[in-house]
């Protein structure tokens, strides 16, 4: 019995408003702004020169073994940004996928539209601003070393799951927020919570073994970790792992995108 992926076809069927939807969230966040698009190249080259300063200046920090081959702070600086990117892609899309139907009661109310695709822009959206990340340290990475690892060109792969289990969490959250309205807040806190339960500010490996099966837990980790491999240390993890988190992230999709369907009829009735 072949499971038939409904997720896949109703946004390849509805490509073209995703592509509109994405690029309206897009420009529409830089709309009236002298620099437009330009911002989302000078944001995160800002958060890298900070990054730089305080951990190199303020703190003195390093990356241990995993420092460039010797880059000293501009390692754990490159580090950090990695993990951040990773990061920033998850927290985008839960912050903002808890109010994308609520917020939207009109495309409910009086429209024939498939709301699934308003989670999806979301997504579209992070995955933008994370692509304009990577440019800077990736340009960074060239500067310090002088090349970039061919490892780099496998991160579409690792970066899969990590899509897919956004936009499930996405379809999840959206469907949700209509009907428990504090969704957004507690997932502000929670967030929060997450982002010093990931690996962002300290590699997997400094974490005291007692306590790593809690970092495990937390499916971010394996993300963060397999792209400083590729981005930073130019090795390639394991596309055995990497296979099973895809298949889970598969199933976990098609499952919220079902559950979001089923609740659709009702939406009305709460907004």
């Amino acid at each position: 019995m072949t499971l038939k992926l409904r997720f896949l076809k109703s946004i390849w069927k509805g490509r073209e408003l995703l592509w509109q939807l994405t690029r309206r969230d897009v420009i529409g966040r830089y709309r009236g702004s002298q620099l437009g698009l330009t911002w989302s190249l000078i944001n995160p080259l800002l958060m890298l020169a900070v990054y730089t300063f305080v951990f190199s200046q303020v703190f003195a920090t390093r990356w241990n073994s995993e420092d460039l081959n010797g880059a000293g702070q501009w390692g754990f600086a490159l580090n950090l940004f990695a993990g951040l990117i990773v990061f920033n892609v998850f927290s985008e899309c839960c912050s903002r996928a808890a109010t994308s139907v609520s917020g939207n009661p009109n495309f409910v109310k009086k429209v024939v539209f498939p709301l699934e695709l308003i989670g999806a822009s979301v997504l579209g959206s992070a995955l933008f601003h994370a692509l304009t990340s990577l440019v800077i340290l990736l340009f960074a990475r060239l500067t310090i070393t002088g090349f970039l690892p061919p490892a780099a060109l496998l991160l579409p792969i690792i970066w899969m799951p990590l899509a897919l289990g956004c936009l499930a969490l996405s379809w999840f959250l959206a469907a949700l927020g209509v009907f428990i309205r504090d969704t957004a807040q507690i997932m502000s806190v929670l967030i929060s919570v997450l982002m010093f339960l990931s690996p962002i500010f300290y590699p997997l490996s400094a974490v005291p073994e007692g306590l790593r099966w809690l970092i495990g837990l937390n499916p971010l980790a394996i993300t963060i970790e397999q792209t400083r491999m590729m981005l930073i240390q130019g090795t390639i993890p394991s596309l055995t792992t990497t296979g099973w988190i895809l298949a889970i992230s598969v199933l976990a999709c098609e499952s919220s995108f079902r559950l979001f369907k089923s609740l659709q009829p009702t939406f009305a009735d709460y907004l």
